[in-house]
């Protein structure tokens, strides 16, 4: 077991003994934990900027782009196969098979997944989890919860890290330390590709904390109610109140629709872009 399943499992252990001493310390629905929540990110972020972060900017200067895409071509395809199987537990037949079909022309075409050889070819990648998995067959997801050094989750999602550990086709790497480097190297990796975005969200953010759970939260949403697909619909979750879903969307004007008068469009809110918005919403339970 590489080291890095020995850190996370004693860490989700502590979360949990952490969440059962806190109780309830906030008033908000969606992060109860809020009081300890915010000492983990505290935590975690003194990690970032001491230990994760450094070594990301130092991977970002010394290896040129192509190398990085290669990396980044390499885990991706290797994640392929859990989100195959994620897909088929989910029903998504058709995108499971999407799925292995990308693992296969990555492998045979791509010299092993270093270049992404299905996306060129129309072959859309996907992302599944067990976590999810588990929210489409109807568990709720619980609590956000910051876990240490792996930041933030749910509850559902912590219960499915197990499952998340050995579905990894990486951990069944026989040679301990190609494993292990290759655990850091995938997560610098990761880490270098969010330099940028991580700069912004410290310049733009009041509350960190805030931004980046509302951001996570719906984010998990979407995945798990299929939102972040090209099915013309959107939501907005915020973990300050209760999640919020448009029962009905409206189109943007089209040039047809200047010309008429403003009365026959009701659900069209007066703005100069032209953004729709919806027309009521509805509150609907956390899951």
């Amino acid at each position: 077991m590489s080291r890095l399943k020995r850190l996370a499992k004693p860490a989700a252990a502590i979360t949990v003994a952490a969440l059962l001493t806190t109780g309830c310390a906030t008033n908000n629905p969606n992060d109860p934990f809020e009081n300890y929540n915010r000492v983990m990110f505290t935590v975690n972020e003194a990690f970032d900027h001491t230990v994760f972060k450094p070594a990301a900017t130092i991977y970002n200067y010394v290896l040129p782009d192509i190398v990085q895409t290669g990396v980044t071509n390499f885990f991706g395809n290797i994640a392929d196969v859990w989100t195959a199987f994620n897909n088929f537990l989910q029903g998504e037949g058709e995108k499971g098979l999407s799925d292995v079909t990308r693992v296969t022309v990555n492998t045979i075409f791509g010299l092993g997944g270093l270049i992404d050889v299905a996306s060129n070819l129309k072959l859309t990648k996907h992302h599944a989890d067990f976590g999810q998995t588990l929210g489409v067959w109807g568990m709720e997801s619980g609590p956000y919860v910051v876990l240490p050094i792996l930041g933030p989750s749910t509850l559902r999602d912590t219960i499915a890290l197990p499952a998340e550990w050995y579905g990894d086709p990486w951990t069944y790497v026989d040679n301990i330390r190609l494993r292990n480097a290759g655990i850091v190297v995938r997560a610098v990796n990761y880490r270098a590709a969010l330099l940028d975005a991580s700069s912004l969200v410290d310049d733009a953010s009041l509350d960190k904390y805030v931004f980046l759970r509302d951001a996570f939260l719906q984010r998990r949403y979407q995945q798990v109610h299929g939102k972040d697909n090209d099915d013309g619909e959107w939501v907005e979750v915020s973990a300050s109140e209760p999640f919020i879903k448009p029962e009905t969307v409206v189109p943007r004007k089209t040039p047809d629709m200047e010309n008429k008068p403003e009365e026959n469009v009701p659900a069209l809110e007066k703005e100069e872009t032209g953004t729709a918005v919806p027309a009521k919403t509805s509150v609907v339970p956390v899951n």
